[in-house]
């Protein structure tokens, strides 16, 4: 299990976002309040971010705790973004250590975070990993499930599928394939997409920007809890919550 948060809205600091609230993603790393699934998250950690004059995101992604890397304190006191997504994670047993395993994941101006595990991996997911094509496959960045997922969004979005139709149809194919907990987060930059099933998913829409978390970093009563099974939308007008949604075409195993 992991915890992650995606934020649009003013230009800020990583750390104002990731570091600084009292019960902050890096807090969340050794101390999270609401995590069902494991205890510590520290296993890696990863942020992406986007910057005013360039299309494609940064990232910075480590295999080690968030606390342990100096650096980073360094790099997010003076990057300043308007839409970024971070992780820390709790890797699954017998899954890989690298930092490739750890979120975001990307492709484009695509960032991509799974907080969640799969029952029975990988063979649990074979059949819908058929229906990809190989390049595809091939090109995953790591072995482990939240990168498969990935490929399976990211060939519906490739397809021209809505991002909530995208997300929301591979939790449920996923989540008919294998028993798991499958909350996702993406953004393009411009909007963040998120879906609730299995473990806690809250958002926070303020005057300066709108924050989407496994768990709330702060005690401002302005927090929202997302109901099970739902995908969630944000854009710099609001925040949409509705029930999972398939995308109007799915993809037949073989």
């Amino acid at each position: 299990m992991c915890r992650h948060l995606a934020y649009l809205g003013e230009r800020a600091t990583l750390a104002s976002v990731v570091m600084e609230p009292e019960h902050s993603l890096f807090r969340q790393a050794w101390a999270p309040r609401l995590q069902r699934y494991g205890t510590v998250n520290a296993d890696g950690f990863g942020v992406g971010w986007y910057a005013d004059d360039d299309d494609l995101p940064a990232r910075y992604r480590r295999a080690v705790p968030m606390w342990a890397d100096s650096s980073f304190a360094d790099v997010a006191r003076v990057t300043r973004t308007r839409c970024l997504l971070a992780a820390v994670r709790s890797a699954t047993p017998g899954m890989t250590a690298d930092e490739s395993a750890a979120a975001p994941f990307s492709s484009g101006r695509w960032l991509f975070s799974h907080n969640g595990a799969v029952s029975g991996w990988p063979e649990s997911l074979a059949r819908l990993a058929a229906t990809l094509p190989p390049g595809r496959l091939l090109a995953r960045e790591s072995t482990v499930d939240s990168a498969l997922l990935w490929a399976l969004v990211l060939a519906r979005l490739d397809e021209g599928d809505d991002p909530a139709e995208a997300l929301s149809a591979v939790v449920l194919n996923a989540s008919a394939a294998a028993t798991g907990r499958y909350n996702f987060l993406l953004t393009n930059g411009d909007r963040i997409w998120a879906t609730a099933y299995g473990d806690t998913l809250f958002w926070r829409a303020g005057e300066h920007g709108t924050v989407v978390a496994s768990e709330p970093y702060d005690e401002r009563p302005e927090w929202r809890e997302a109901p099970d099974r739902s995908v969630l939308i944000a854009s710099r007008d609001g925040v949409d919550v509705e029930p999972l949604r398939p995308a109007r075409k799915e993809t037949a195993a073989p």
